[in-house]
């Protein structure tokens, strides 16, 4: 696959893997999506807008500097933002690759960061050298007055223009939560959402903080993804509810949507209108209990996005999956192309295993 290295979020030339419930593949535009869907669906998307959660300054104690990428929150309030877990960097920006970037000076509780006009302590560590949790001094009208000011998206190398906020929000992007963009969600647009209406297909939301997606540490990104609270509307679970009645497909606009339906439908047997916290980790061995199939973007194997596709098919669909991406040079990352990934056909005992043991 080619890393997508433009903002672009609906080139015309965007490409779509179909991969139906037998595992069989085809290829198709990217716009033709809406052609696949059955007039009693429900499409879901998450309607989180991106914070700018990069923030660049100093380690107070060392005065050596440091970015801090803003990764988690328990709570979606908007006046709750006193406090996040965040990743650390050493010096360096997104220009350099996260793999290749120094580490921060040693951290420890109590220790003070200057972040632009921002000021935090380091409440504690956590399961990592370089992932903390941080708590800003203010007023929530003042860290949100910092954040907008000084935070800026954040960026990998393989785009390598800084990007603009606005480039990282959805068409549907409504309060800025989201740590990095619900990019599966750049394939939609307003034309695309009324034929899908015309067609009596429906569509709803739920608004899910989506975290980062690499830290360029292997043991850091091991604990992706991160705890992620998310809120489903009444509309929304009414829509799923129906939907389960009559059988219906509810198809997921990215791993989001699918992490925070099926937290929900594991805690309650069904799905409620309310807040919750994504905690688990959905893979191989999980047994999906809602979703039928995702509009997902093409993620590289050994990703967190990437290990929650398991859920969905065998390995061994998958592979092929990953061959025809590769032949047929579909672009990752954020900015590139889709796949669209039923349920597949149920695997056999000794494929779960071995799936599971992966």
């Amino acid at each position: 696959m080619l890393a997508a290295s433009l903002p672009i979020q609906r080139p015309s030339n965007a490409k779509l893997l179909v991969v139906d419930a037998c595992g069989n593949m085809k290829h198709l535009a990217r716009t033709g999506f809406a052609n696949l869907l059955h007039p009693s669906d429900v499409v879901i998307a998450n309607d989180a807008a991106t914070l700018p959660a990069s923030l660049s300054g100093r380690h107070s104690a060392s005065r050596r500097q440091i970015e801090v990428r803003l990764a988690g929150r328990t709570s979606l309030a908007l006046n709750d933002v006193a406090e996040f877990s965040a990743v650390v960097f050493g010096a360096g920006d997104f220009r350099m690759r996260t793999e290749d970037r120094p580490k921060p000076p040693i951290l420890h509780p109590g220790d003070r960061l200057e972040l632009g006009p921002l000021r935090a302590t380091v409440a504690r560590m956590s399961k990592h050298p370089r992932l903390i949790s941080l708590r800003f001094d203010g007023t929530p009208q003042a860290i949100w007055e910092g954040l907008v000011r000084h935070g800026r998206p954040i960026q990998y190398s393989h785009v390598p223009a800084p990007l603009a906020l606005w480039d990282t929000w959805t068409p549907i992007a409504g309060p800025p939560v989201a740590f990095e963009p619900p990019s599966a969600g750049f394939a939609l647009d307003w034309s695309m959402l009324a034929s899908m209406r015309a067609r009596g297909i429906r569509f709803a939301t739920i608004t899910h903080a989506a975290g980062i997606s690499s830290t360029g540490d292997a043991e850091l990104d091991a604990l992706l993804p991160f705890d992620e609270p998310y809120r489903i509307p009444e509309s929304t679970a009414l829509l799923i509810e129906a939907a389960q009645a009559r059988g219906a497909r509810i198809i997921a606009v990215g791993t989001s949507v699918v992490r925070a339906l099926e937290h929900a439908a594991a805690l309650y047997g069904a799905v409620p209108a309310g807040e919750g916290l994504a905690t688990q980790r959905i893979g191989a061995s999980t047994q999906l209990r809602l979703v039928t199939a995702i509009l997902s973007g093409t993620h590289e194997p050994g990703t967190s996005h990437y290990q929650l596709l398991r859920a969905f098919a065998t390995d061994r669909t998958l592979e092929h999956m990953d061959e025809e991406l590769n032949a047929h040079n579909y672009r990752t990352h954020e900015f590139g192309d889709s796949v669209f990934l039923e349920n597949t056909c149920r695997r056999t005992a000794s494929e779960n295993q071995r799936s599971a043991a992966a």
